[in-house]
């Protein structure tokens, strides 16, 4: 096996195995050896133990059978799911399509080691671009992070962040009747998307500009309701056209240099829990929160909170069907592109990742912060916790503020969080995006009516305060808040019992500040458990997360809280 393969297989056992920890949490670390026992095969696994982490972060050392022989990721995956279906008899596990996504993702990670071996970092100018493009290995408490079913090695290449893919968008002209579109861009958002194709479009007469992923394209040429419209002259495929875009991190949003916007698409691919297509929902969520903002929401954001913003998504367009409302596949958001080279910006995933890609293997996070200690002559641990501190202040503080106080929940996880940061390295400041996101509190968002009457209660995220608070706890609190713990203390760079009290701290201050409007922050400093998204779970029990009702699209399971100090709300 050679160095990439070896290394990517690593990866995705190490993950397995958190997985495994944190959704079956009885079987906590203990000693340097773990025994993960498999009782419906007979077997058990052992697990040495390198870092133990108080957030789930752990590391490890060679897994193995207790016979000895070393396990690799596809072994392992096939034993756990085994496991897990005995264990939750009550669903059905699909075990065969479980191993082949951590196969899927394994082997992709292994491409983009392959690939970026001694790529220099400044390789893309763009900070923004370079964050987007540097979490290699993906999320560490995922099992399938680079899972990307029915993307071929050569599309792979052209459509992946992590390889630095890049291509022309492929563009369809539509007779109006077929296209929905709603826009705060002072123009219609097929003018803008015919300015961006540039000057070698042609439409035929009385159509307009639709563009798609050019993966997307070729797939749904073969969906009945996308052949009619083809058949019926309603809709015209004209190929690849323009400039070339660069896909982000979720590989379905692209960024081009030069453009004003960003352009989110429906793309049919299965990516980690589930197949990444615009829903019309997502498509009017955005733009409402876009005109949410400009009514006066974000000059009080702005007011409460300067370093922190909301990213825009300002137009939306979708092609139909006659007499249906239902996704056909073309389907794109418009989001703006605020970040220029001068910008100091990442997304937080991109961060936090580890780089087995570079000399150093180490973080982005980990390099600044080693940097800073070094300039500043001060103990690493104590940079850390004060950056830490600082990112508390700059984007989580910010978005339990706005739930509090307005009643709008954001699912701010490392994906779609970003940090501003200055010359030095230090947050200054959070942007979040994602057009899925918003939830809209059943008693306190009537408070934004004054500025946008009855904002959020038609578009599928009015939520009792009970679920929002199980959501935001999972991504604020747990991906977020302990995910930035964990990479901090997994990297040696804190401890992380110093970076929880100080979250503890910060929580409590906000409660004090708040009170019963933010009894998410009581969670997540007396709750003995947390309820936590099971990624594992999801993928084994091969559930889609954008499918179905908010309560029932992913599983969740209880898992220690590190945050909490018994008593410490009474």
């Amino acid at each position: 096996m050679a160095e990439p393969e070896r290394t990517a297989d690593a990866a995705a056992v190490q993950n397995l195995v958190r997985c495994w920890l944190r959704e079956f949490p009885a079987e906590c670390p203990a000693g340097d050896v773990l025994t993960l026992a498999l009782p419906s095969l007979g077997v058990s696994v052992r697990v040495p133990l390198t870092y133990t982490s108080a957030v789930g972060w752990h590391r490890f050392g060679p897994v193995s059978l207790h016979t000895g022989a070393e396990l690799d990721a596809t072994t392992l995956a096939a034993l756990l799911a085994f496991e897990a279906a005995a264990r939750r008899q009550d669903t059905a596990v699909d075990t065969a399509g479980f191993v082949g996504r951590v196969v899927d993702s394994r082997n992709r990670v292994a491409q983009h080691l392959a690939v970026r071996a001694g790529v220099p970092e400044d390789a893309e100018p763009n900070p923004f671009l370079r964050a987007e493009q540097a979490a290699v290995l993906g999320h560490p408490l995922h099992p399938t992070p680079k899972s990307r079913e029915g993307l071929s090695p050569a599309e792979a290449a052209a459509y992946s962040p992590e390889l630095r893919g890049g291509f022309a968008l492929h563009y369809f002209a539509a007779d109006p009747s077929v296209v929905a579109e709603d826009s705060a861009l002072g123009r219609p958002a097929h003018e803008l998307f015919a300015e961006l194709a540039g000057p070698d479009l042609r439409l035929p007469p009385g159509t307009v500009a639709v563009p798609a992923h050019p993966w997307q394209a070729r797939e749904i040429r073969s969906r009945p309701s996308i052949r009619a419209l083809l058949d019926q002259g309603l809709l015209h495929d004209l190929g690849p056209l323009g400039p070339q875009w660069t896909p982000t991190s979720s590989v379905r949003t692209l960024f081009r240099h030069d453009a004003p916007v960003m352009l989110k698409f429906s793309l049919g691919i299965r990516i980690t829990n589930s197949k990444r297509e615009n829903l019309r929902p997502e498509l009017a969520r955005g733009l409402q929160v876009h005109r949410l903002l400009d009514a006066g929401l974000a000059e009080a954001i702005a007011a409460a909170h300067p370093g922190f913003g909301i990213v825009r998504d300002p137009a939306w367009q979708a092609v139909t069907t006659p007499g249906s409302t239902a996704e056909t596949g073309l389907e794109v958001v418009v989001r703006d592109s605020p970040f220029g080279t001068a910008d100091r910006v990442g997304v937080v995933a991109g961060l936090i990742a580890d780089r087995p890609d570079q000399p150093t293997g180490r973080s982005r996070l980990a390099t600044i912060v080693q940097d800073l200690a070094t300039r500043s002559g001060r103990p690493v641990e104590e940079i850390a916790g004060e950056w830490f501190d600082r990112y508390l202040e700059a984007l989580i503080v910010p978005v339990l503020w706005l739930y509090a106080t307005h009643g709008l929940g954001l699912e701010a996880h490392q994906q779609n969080t970003l940090l501003m940061l200055d010359e030095h390295g230090w947050p200054v400041g959070g942007r979040y995006r994602d057009n899925q996101g918003y939830y809209y509190s059943q008693t306190r968002s009537q408070r934004l009516y004054r500025w946008f009457p009855d904002v959020g209660k038609d578009l599928g995220t009015y939520c009792p305060d009970e679920l929002i608070d199980e959501r935001l706890g999972y991504y604020v609190g747990i991906n977020n808040v302990l995910g930035m713990i964990g990479a901090l203390g997994s990297a040696g760079l804190a401890d992380e019992r110093d970076l929880l009290a100080t979250a503890r701290r910060t929580l409590g201050r906000l409660y004090a500040e708040h009170g019963d409007d933010l009894r998410l922050a009581a969670l997540l400093l007396d709750a003995p458990t947390l309820p936590c998204k099971g990624n594992l779970l999801t993928q084994a029990h091969g559930m889609d997360e954008l499918v179905g009702p908010l309560e029932s699209q992913s599983v969740y399971v209880p898992v220690p809280n590190p945050l909490a100090v018994p008593g410490a709300m009474a």
